[in-house]
């Protein structure tokens, strides 16, 4: 929660501190500056201030995340629940044929492709990492809906008149979100990594805006130039990871009661 709470204390007021002409400002004469007190994370091959670029690019890097999570659970939760509560040709349909369709393809690889036809832009890249993101919240709260409307609540309400949708929203869903919590932490995670990975390959937001991916892919080329080029933002990128991946194991165990220590 630290890593977390602090990397989005970066991104909300960085700016105030951190004024934007910095992040594409040029020292050409200054190029590979190592970090000294004017710029504590040195410069890049342009004379850039990499500490201004960081600060701008983690503003990108939790906005996708953010997006991404926002609207690939929504699709997910939607799907899950009504392929789990309807049963029959409905579940068979959603899950046995387009879960598996969207499984059966990697999912960098299904992301690169989508993004190589749209194009290079932060809204495609938000689409192609919706496309392959949704199918892991939908197959998680299937499972869970399958599992709680056979519960004796349930039938009591369905035995009490209830209609489904309030079966669904109001005695369902409640009892199968929280692992929906879990996976959404986590997946804050790999969407992140994902824009990463395809901003790396020249796939995600263009340039100038700075992004973690392009920094890493700019500079694995003069590493032997300027090493800070290099350490920065994959350290960025790699607390980010795992910020999200250790808040999402806490989630795990304090939402479920058998996971607790003892």
């Amino acid at each position: 929660m630290v890593i977390v709470v602090g990397l989005l204390l970066v991104a909300l007021v960085g700016p105030f501190f951190i004024p934007l002409e910095r992040v594409t400002f040029q020292d050409l004469e200054r190029s590979f500056d190592p970090p000294s007190w004017q710029h504590p994370m040195g410069l890049d091959e342009n004379g850039r201030d990499i500490l201004a670029r960081i600060v701008y690019g983690a503003r990108i890097s939790l906005a996708v995340g953010v997006i991404v999570v926002a609207i690939s659970a929504v699709i997910g939760l939607l799907l899950g629940l009504l392929s789990g509560y309807a049963g029959g040709w409905v579940d068979r349909f959603i899950s046995g044929f387009w879960f598996n369709v969207f499984l059966a393809f990697p999912g960098i690889l299904l992301a690169i492709a989508t993004v190589a036809f749209l194009g290079a832009s932060l809204a495609n890249l938000i689409f192609a990492l919706c496309v392959i993101g949704w199918v892991g919240y939908a197959r998680l709260i299937r499972a869970q809906v399958l599992k709680v409307r056979e519960y004796d609540f349930v039938t009591a309400a369905r035995a009490l008149g209830a209609s489904d949708l309030r079966i669904l929203f109001r005695h369902i869903l409640p009892n199968a979100v929280q692992p929906l919590i879990v996976q959404a932490s986590l997946g804050m995670a790999g969407a992140i990594l994902a824009e990463a990975s395809l901003s790396f390959l020249g796939l995600g937001i263009p340039p100038p805006t700075p992004s973690w991916g392009a920094m890493l892919s700019d500079a694995r080329t003069h590493f032997a130039s300027g090493w800070h080029l290099t350490v920065f933002p994959a350290a960025m990128i790699t607390l980010t990871v795992l910020g999200f991946n250790l808040l999402g194991d806490g989630l795990r165990e304090w939402l479920d009661p058998r996971q607790r220590p003892r």
